[in-house]
């Protein structure tokens, strides 16, 4: 992944579902696609160390979804749409439950992804259509191509970050 051309001044706060005090001296931006086997990789590896800076106030979370246009990701927008957006926890743990079972729904139709999210992890549609269109035109701007890219401060990283190197950008 080349970061070189990412520019993080082109990306927002505003858009996508917020975890933590926004107040917190840091802040995270995550690109994820949920059908992306990269972007399940850093969110088991690092979530448990996220979410101990959430509830330790130092740590504020972003997590944008963004819809691509590749066909084996398309199966990841289908699933953004299943994830609740106002409440954090049940944010998190439906994304958990998404990417232990990604194996099973990762190579059904679109029609088939979303029924599993509704009759299989018993998810109800409520990704805001708008969110989604802004996450996309953000990206855009920010020359984010790839999933995940994650933004730390001023820190530009991919799943490949060692849990150590984030830890010390979280100090």
């Amino acid at each position: 992944m080349d970061i070189t051309i990412i520019k993080p001044q082109a990306t927002n706060k505003t858009d996508g579902i917020k975890i933590g005090n926004p107040q917190a001296p840091h802040l995270l931006l995550e690109f994820l696609n949920l059908r992306c086997p990269y972007c399940r990789q850093w969110y088991q590896k690092a979530n448990p160390l996220l979410t101990e800076a959430v509830a330790a106030g130092q740590l504020y979370r972003v997590i944008k979804f963004l819809d691509k246009d590749k066909e084996s990701l398309q199966r990841g927008n289908v699933m953004h749409q299943f994830v609740p957006k106002d409440d954090p926890e049940a944010t998190l743990a439906a994304i958990e439950k998404i990417f232990a079972t990604q194996d099973t729904w990762g190579n059904l139709s679109l029609e088939e992804v979303a029924e599993f999210a509704q009759n299989q992890l018993e998810l109800a549609p409520a990704q805001d259509l708008h969110t989604s269109a802004a996450i996309q035109k953000e990206a855009a701007s920010a020359r984010i191509q790839f999933v995940p890219t994650l933004i730390l401060d001023d820190h530009i990283f991919d799943e490949s970050i060692e849990i150590a190197e984030l830890s010390t950008y979280l100090d």
